[in-house]
């Protein structure tokens, strides 16, 4: 197998480097992705619930404890809400914006190894090629065709090389890209029901007070 990956040609050693490379982008991505599942609805209901019963700190410990772009989002929100509402948002959009860097790291590097993988391997074909009609030409063209067939598919070897990288790390990486998109729509969804909550509460709290003092309870 070895020597069959010599035959390559020296292009085979940096289109080598890229499928150790992607091989742990797709690992580590994989771990990461995986151990932030939850149940988003069931922490969505969880904080309403220690929210209502004036619990704040509780609340946001238990979304940063789960170590989830949702739950870190949450954290921040509730951390915010007393604030006005455009500081409001905009410390929930830079949280946003960490959160979705955490979601992208590496995926821009596998994008890289997907795109230039069956180029080193094109590349190292068309130098296997010159080198064979090179070959051709100092001897004259009195060339046996198996002697020509076998400096061909020499030749080709860094092409088939430079594919069976690309088609899984191209694979992965949309495949990573649908998580991050996810992930996105989610935190966007947690925190729009997590603040619509806190203003109908909040407005609800207000109204009994208001009532309250108008009946002089």
């Amino acid at each position: 197998m070895f020597n069959f990956f010599l035959k390559g040609g020296p292009l085979m050693w940096p289109i080598l480097l890229c499928s150790v490379i992607a091989f742990a982008i797709v690992l580590e991505r994989l771990w990461y992705f995986n151990r932030r599942k939850i149940n988003i609805e069931v922490l969505i209901s969880e904080v309403k619930k220690l929210l209502r019963e004036g619990k704040f700190e509780e609340a946001e410990k238990l979304c940063e404890e789960l170590q989830n772009p949702v739950g870190n989002i949450l954290a921040v929100c509730i951390n915010a809400h007393r604030k006005n509402h455009p500081e409001k948002e905009k410390i929930i959009s830079r949280a946003g914006s960490r959160e979705l860097r955490k979601l992208e790291k590496n995926l821009r590097g596998l994008g890289i190894i997907a795109h230039i993988s069956p180029l080193l391997g094109l590349l190292g074909t068309v130098t296997g090629m010159i080198k064979c009609f090179m070959k051709i030409q100092e001897l004259g063209g009195k060339v046996d065709a198996s002697v020509l067939a076998g400096g061909i598919w020499e030749a080709l070897i860094t092409t088939a090389a430079g594919l069976s990288v690309a088609i899984p790390a191209v694979i992965f990486y949309h495949y990573f890209e649908g998580k991050v998109d996810n992930f996105s729509h989610q935190m966007k969804d947690a925190v729009e029901s997590l603040m619509d909550w806190l203003e109908i509460e909040k407005f609800s709290k207000e109204k009994v007070i208001k009532e309250d003092i108008e009946y002089g309870i």
